[in-house]
């Protein structure tokens, strides 16, 4: 079923915002870099780890723009008097972006070792169960149940 039918369906209502974020989501994949892992701590806790290697604490930013988690890395010139014989270590800026769901929240971000780890912490959410009283057409007076 494509994406464009299941949004249209009668039994779905009020998910546009969750297309939305698909849409952002599908626009936002990039070349692959830097690489990353994704990986889930416990049933509350997640946790982003992106190689960043040669990036500092300063050269980095970690922000949240409209529910997408943003990284970004940016790398200071390097001085003009080094000569290369081989580089293959990248020296560029990117940007990464995660999609975030309601009620996700970043706990924190740390730089270890060329890998920045951001942890995210999930709620667990209880389902709730509520009962709808029905009310009598025209009376405006509730049904007896």
């Amino acid at each position: 079923m494509s994406r464009a039918t299941l949004f249209n369906s009668p039994l779905l209502l009020g998910f546009d915002q969750l297309e939305r974020a698909l849409d952002r989501m599908n626009k936002s994949t990039g070349d692959g870099y830097p690489p990353y892992n994704v990986e889930q701590i416990d049933d509350g806790h997640l946790r982003i780890t992106l190689a960043v290697a040669g990036f500092s604490e300063a050269e980095l930013s970690v922000q949240i723009e409209n529910n997408q988690l943003v990284i970004r890395g940016r790398q200071e010139p390097e001085s003009e008097d080094r000569v290369f014989l081989h580089r293959g270590i990248a020296a560029r800026q990117f940007q990464r972006a995660f999609v975030l769901a309601d009620g996700i929240e970043v706990e924190s971000a740390r730089l270890d070792n060329g890998l920045l780890h951001i942890d995210l912490r999930r709620p667990i959410e209880e389902p709730v169960v509520r009962r709808i009283d029905i009310e009598r057409s025209g009376t405006g007076s509730k049904a007896l149940t």
